[in-house]
């Protein structure tokens, strides 16, 4: 079985950053994270879920248009965490950001959230 923990939300004025942090556990993460999708989606009260930001198998790295150039998504694989750095905050960003990671034939995984909240 394989275990995703968001943490690293909070409540943050706007133009202020946070750092999002999922770390996986389980038995499978042996193989550090070699050959998985691994993304960020978010959803805020009322809309869907959407992708906002992901590593793709290839390397690919891939971000929505209404987050490219202020967040960055980055791996590191020998510590099994996948994290999100978000800059230049806005109320519009506020929403529950998910992790999830995925692999062909090894399964799909979320994480149980964290709260982002962008407010004065």
């Amino acid at each position: 079985q394989v275990q995703l923990a968001e943490s690293g939300g909070g409540l943050v004025q706007p133009g202020g950053s946070l750092r999002l942090s999922c770390a996986a556990s389980g038995r499978i993460f042996s193989i550090k994270f070699m050959g998985w999708f691994t993304g960020w989606y978010r959803q805020a009260p009322g809309k869907q879920r959407e992708l906002v930001a992901a590593i793709f198998s290839s390397g690919r790295i891939e971000y929505a248009d209404s987050v490219r150039g202020r967040f960055t998504i980055s791996r590191q694989n020998a510590k099994n965490t996948v994290d999100l750095q978000i800059n230049s905050l806005k109320p519009e960003d506020t929403a529950l950001y998910y992790c999830n990671i995925q692999k062909t034939g090894d399964g799909d995984y979320w994480g149980q959230g964290t709260q982002v909240t962008v407010s004065s």
